[in-house]
């Protein structure tokens, strides 16, 4: 399917011009992503916790530690809505009021489980890895028994999905448009700097390409990341 279905949960309410469902975009925006929030309650208390993530297919794999309360809670498979948001630029209007972001956001709601076969966390560590520096994982240590058992990853399939947009200038009001100050975009990218070794590095070792050309906006969406 091109689309997630539109749920009671997911359809918006507030400026759904901006809404999509697009299977492509939502992928494109959770793989372009670093950060995930996770909301919950537990005893009626709320709690939104960042972490990092990784997607395989339709699952989304939530990862954190083995000793946290709160992602345990989480994996009894409580209601959670989780949220990916990307800043693409800062919107400067003549007026106070239509100032606003340029953005592109996420937000899966369902509820998530805890994954306990050794090969699926392996398969969702690797997912880790490769998202947030893809050829990474062919590099590096694997990680043994005992962080894997240190380790807890939380499975949430995309089901009840939305994603939301927004681009270019300000909304100004026509009265507005005689005001002498300057208005348009500011973009906003999220760049690489220059690679600094570690000081205890082996000798004659350099960064290997993937780090030396990494872009967040090269990561391809291929539907089987």
């Amino acid at each position: 399917m091109e689309s997630f279905a539109s749920t009671g949960r997911t359809t918006l309410k507030r400026l759904p011009q901006r809404g999509s469902y697009d299977r492509a975009l939502v992928y494109q925006i959770l793989d372009e992503g670093f950060v995930c929030h996770v909301g919950f309650v537990v005893d009626g208390q709320p709690f939104v916790i960042p972490t990092a993530y990784g997607r395989i297919e339709d699952k989304l794999y939530i990862h954190g530690s083995a000793a946290s309360r709160t992602l345990r809670s989480v994996g009894g498979g409580i209601p959670v809505c989780v949220t990916v948001t990307l800043v693409d630029g800062l919107v400067l209007a003549r007026s106070a009021f239509h100032h606003s972001i340029n953005y592109r956001s996420v937000v899966i709601l369902g509820a998530a489980t805890m994954v306990e076969a050794a090969e699926e966390k392996m398969t969702a560590l690797r997912a880790f890895t490769e998202h947030v520096v893809p050829g990474r994982w062919d590099d590096v240590r694997e990680p043994t028994e005992q962080e894997l058992r240190g380790t807890s990853v939380l499975a949430l399939p995309l089901v009840e999905v939305s994603a939301k947009v927004r681009v270019g200038p300000p909304k100004d009001d026509d009265v507005d448009m005689s005001i002498p100050v300057w208005a348009g975009e500011l973009p906003l990218r999220i760049t690489a700097g220059s690679p600094v070794d570690d000081p205890r590095l082996l000798a004659g070792l350099g960064p290997p390409a993937y780090v030396t050309r990494y872009s967040r906006r090269a990561q391809t969406t291929n539907g089987s990341k």
